[in-house]
């Protein structure tokens, strides 16, 4: 099986858990025999990806490529001021699909795999060039980045016509199909689930250097309860109304600290909002982090919360899983399908999210409970039983039996 696959950014020149997810699901794809060809958009290597051909489509950095069109930042075409960035980012996109016309000579294809709007008109080029099945893999929409809204109506219009014109699309939760079903009036029958998973990284039996976060640390000796955040700072995470949240935390724990690990355009809108609401000495921006830094965050939280306003999926709880975290996710997401060790909230409930994160804080019992479920659920998980879904679907499109 030869698989043309279009994605946007892969580890370590990834922006978010996209990447992340389809390197994991290419490799276990691979493992099972899929021959596969990537294509990006930057000529950067990937020193850790030898499951694949990694192919760059645009002569571009991987930095550059990000800074003016990354996988998350659909917004920037109409926000951004000036007309370089919007020429620039309007560029990638041009170029990457007139690339087609080359990259579909390197192979002989049986199938072609999109991800997300962003590869939806190089990916209709292929198939027109190369008259084969298109599978459109949806792992965020416009409706989620916008936190609920229409958002870009560019980027609305491009996923709208991709998953119209895909032989199939394929959902990463039940969650994304109904939105693709309601907001796109994409026919049910189209639309397949095939959900994320997650692998055992292995990075939480290396030993941590001393004092990563020797203030958090210091905090944590002292009695504070540490309540972890990681992801973008964009409207979609509901950030306001985390704070929200923690401000009530605050008047029931006083000793609590909220950490906000990522980057984005909310971030100083949630530095003066933490001020007026009072809890500006409980709440911490450390920033984007990778690697060692990243893992030692796990090393001093207490609870992890992820209280999207619609959430495709969400890789992180499964990733504070396996760190022995406990997790309170937005009913509003994927992930919530299928970790049930999870606590789970509306997002729009903030008296329910602050009691469950003050429950999880003053009882020792509870919090040990949560931790041994989560690390023994997602020991379980594998990426392999999604691969071979994937693969039954390709066969299904070339028209022979599973």
């Amino acid at each position: 099986m030869k698989i043309l696959m279009l994605g946007w950014e892969l580890p370590p020149h990834n922006a978010g858990g996209l990447g992340v997810a389809c390197a994991h699901m290419c490799r276990a794809l691979a493992s099972q025999g899929a021959d596969i060809d990537f294509i990006v958009p930057y000529i950067n290597s990937h020193p850790d990806i030898d499951f694949m051909r990694v192919i760059p489509a645009i002569p571009a950095d991987a930095r550059e490529v990000m800074k003016h069109s990354g996988a998350y930042d659909s917004f920037y075409y109409q926000s951004k001021t000036g007309k370089k960035h919007e020429i620039a980012a309007n560029d990638y996109h041009s170029i990457y699909e007139a690339s087609v016309d080359r990259i579909v000579t390197l192979g002989e294809y049986d199938v072609i795999h999109a991800y997300d709007w962003l590869t939806i008109r190089p990916a209709l080029r292929a198939k027109q060039l190369l008259g084969i099945p298109l599978i459109v893999n949806i792992h965020a929409l416009e409706y989620d980045r916008s936190g609920g809204g229409y958002g870009n109506p560019f980027v609305r219009d491009i996923e709208y016509h991709g998953m119209m014109m895909a032989d199939k699309v394929v959902a990463i939760s039940q969650h994304v199909k109904n939105i693709i079903v309601r907001e796109y009036h994409v026919p049910e029958s189209k639309v397949e689930v095939i959900h994320n998973s997650h692998v055992i990284s292995g990075l939480n039996n290396q030993i941590a250097g001393p004092n990563t976060y020797r203030y958090i640390e210091m905090m944590r000796s002292v009695g504070y309860g540490i309540v972890m955040f990681f992801g973008r700072l964009t409207i979609q995470k509901n950030l306001p109304g985390l704070l929200r949240v923690m401000q009530k935390v605050v008047e029931k724990h006083p000793k609590s600290m909220l950490v906000l690990m990522g980057s984005g355009e909310q971030e100083l809108e949630l530095v003066e909002l933490a001020a007026e609401l009072g809890i500006g000495g409980n709440v911490i921006f450390v920033g984007f982090q990778r690697g060692k830094e990243w893992r030692d965050m796990f090393g001093v939280s207490d609870i992890c919360v992820m209280p999207s306003v619609s959430e495709p999926f969400g890789l992180t709880p499964l990733e504070a899983a396996e760190f022995g975290v406990p997790n309170l996710i937005s009913r509003q997401s994927g992930v919530a399908e299928i970790l049930s060790s999870a606590l789970r909230s509306d997002y729009w409930d903030v008296d329910d999210m602050a009691n469950q994160i003050v429950s999880v804080l003053q009882n020792k019992e509870l919090a040990t409970q949560l931790s041994e479920d989560g690390i023994s659920e997602v020991s379980k998980m594998n990426w392999d039983n999604n691969a071979s879904k994937f693969l039954n679907l390709y066969r299904n499109q070339l028209g022979y039996a599973a």
